[in-house]
Parts: C-alpha cells; sequence; structure tokens
C-alpha cells in the first residue's frame, strides 16, 4: 500500500439521534427554523457533533501542531529540507504575501489558523456544538478504522481488477509504500512519519475543502441536483489528487496500479470528508499514512 503524501463545508449540523446515550442540548435563540426565529434547544450526538466544522478545526489542530514543531527538527541537520507538497504550495504563497507585506513567517503561519477559526466560529454560531474531550479520542478511533478499512477494501479492489485484466499490468506496486516528490532513500523513519502526519492535514485541506469544495461551489450554480455537482468534483479532485503525486523529478515512478489505488482512495476519503467532516478525513488521512509507513499496513 503506498502512502498518500504527495469549504463545500461538509458539516451539516443536522439534529442527530443521540448515540450511546450522550447527547447535550443548547439553546439557540439566534436560530431559524421555517425562516421563523426559535428558541428550542439543538440536539447534538456524537455524530452531528464531530461532523461540524467545529470539531473539523479542532481535531486538525494537534496534527498541525506536530507536524509544523516536529519537521522543524528532522530539517535541522538536513541541506536540503523535506515537507509535504501540499504544504509547500500553501507555503510558497505565504512567501508570497510574506515580500509583500513585510510579514513575518511565524506571523503569516499563524494568520491562515486564526482565518480558519474565524470563518468556523461565524459557520457555527447558530448551533453550536458541544465541547467534549471524549468525542475527540472517539474521533480518531473511528478514523482509524475508516484507515484500515479503506485501505483493505480498495487494494482488494484494485487486485481483483488487475488480476482479472492481466493487459493492465501488476497491482503489486501498490503494497509497496513511496512518499510522493521526496527522495525516500535519504529519509529516516522519523522523517516518514512526520511527514505522514502532514499529508493527513495539508493533502485534506487542499484537495477535499479547497479543491472538491470549490469545484462543487462552482459545478453548484450550473447543475441542478447537488449530488450530481458534488460527485463530479469528488471525481475530477480524485483524479488530480492521484495525478500529483507522479508530477515533478521527484515524483513516483508512473503504474497504472499506483494511480487507479490512489484514484479509488481519493474518492473514499471525499465520501469520509462529505459524510464525517474534514477532522475524521483527516485524521483518517494520517493514520493511514502512518500505518503504511510503520509497516502495520504492508
Amino acid at each position: 500500500m503506498k502512502p498518500l503524501y504527495a469549504m463545500h463545508d461538509a458539516s451539516r449540523n443536522s439534529d442527530a439521534t443521540p448515540v450511546h446515550g450522550d447527547t447535550d442540548m443548547e439553546g439557540t435563540p439566534g436560530s431559524y427554523e421555517n425562516g421563523t426565529a426559535s428558541s428550542r434547544p439543538v440536539r447534538f450526538g456524537y455524530w452531528s457533533a464531530t461532523r461540524s466544522a467545529t470539531y473539523g478545526f479542532l481535531a486538525a489542530l494537534p496534527l498541525f501542531g506536530l507536524y509544523e514543531s516536529l519537521i522543524l527538527l528532522v530539517n535541522a541537520d538536513r541541506l536540503s529540507h523535506v515537507r509535504v507538497g501540499a504544504d509547500l504550495w500553501i507555503k510558497q504563497l505565504m512567501a508570497l504575501l510574506e515580500g509583500v507585506t513585510g510579514g513575518s513567517h511565524v506571523i503569516l503561519l499563524g494568520v491562515p489558523v486564526v482565518l480558519a477559526g474565524l470563518f468556523v466560529f461565524l459557520h457555527d454560531r447558530k448551533r453550536r456544538p458541544p465541547i467534549r474531550p471524549a468525542w475527540f479520542g472517539w474521533l480518531i478511533g473511528e478514523s482509524l478504522v475508516y484507515a484500515t478499512g479503506v485501505a483493505f477494501l480498495v487494494s482488494t479492489v484494485v487486485g481483483l481488477m488487475f488480476a482479472l485484466h492481466p493487459m493492465l499490468g501488476s497491482a503489486g506496486h501498490v503494497l509497496h509504500p513511496a512518499l510522493m516528490m521526496q527522495e525516500v532513500e535519504s529519509l529516516s523513519a522519523p522523517a516518514m512519519l512526520v511527514l505522514s502526519i502532514g499529508a493527513g492535514l495539508y493533502e485534506e485541506l487542499v484537495f477535499r475543502v479547497l479543491l472538491v469544495g470549490g469545484l462543487f461551489w462552482i459545478f453548484r450554480k450550473r447543475v441542478a441536483r447537488a449530488w450530481l455537482a458534488y460527485a463530479l468534483a469528488a471525481v475530477i479532485g480524485a483524479f488530480l489528487f492521484s495525478a500529483v503525486h507522479y508530477m515533478g523529478p521527484l515524483g513516483d515512478p508512473f503504474t497504472l496500479a499506483s494511480f487507479t489505488f490512489r484514484l479509488l482512495f481519493g474518492l473514499a476519503l471525499n465520501a469520509v470528508f462529505l459524510l464525517r467532516g474534514f477532522g475524521v478525513a483527516a485524521w483518517t488521512h494520517a493514520l493511514y499514512d502512518v500505518l503504511v509507513v510503520t509497516q502495520i499496513l504492508g
């Protein structure tokens, strides 16, 4: 298996059926139902709360903190620094802003986090979910289930596809981990683990939130059915997500099997993002890469 290195916001907070008896109700005097003001408490269970933008933002903060701090240690004694490709794109944009504004790198690094937090605050201001620490543990456990389950499912499908159609080639390459645009031989195990964490955060941010979300916003204005608009955005996003792993001088050697694996895994992550939100998608991606790098997943 390969580590996946390289808002239409799916966090609708629908009234949910209580899960495990854990629910919270929060009064929302400023909320509206059927066009009229309502003070009826909003009921949140684990599934509805953790799908919200609030939990997506808070669940991503540990990934952000771990990656940004540990990557400094990884690069401390390296002549050529390594980072996740999607992270580099964001950093290059920040470097342009740094040149224009004259701001420091540390300040500019925090600006996107502050803006994201402000967006989340405004987005969930009418129906703010309760913050329950235990639910973050459940979220990580849920993501681990998705990481292993989706990896097994996609590997099985790709293996069967290439076994039934020998002319497509061998699917064996799918089972070998490789980094996107990195020199694998020169990377230590800790470096690969840190990159796995960063990939979960930055690739989900770029490909799921910005790319698929942006495409959905564009298609929704031209396609009558919302599900069709999201399906188009998801397929295009997954195709680009897979293709970008082979670009550049340090990109992976192209094989149809590995491309198909990443395409299908990208579609699966789109489904996780749509159904369970950004936080679960980011942790699913990160944990999958960690499991592959540590060879827990072969």
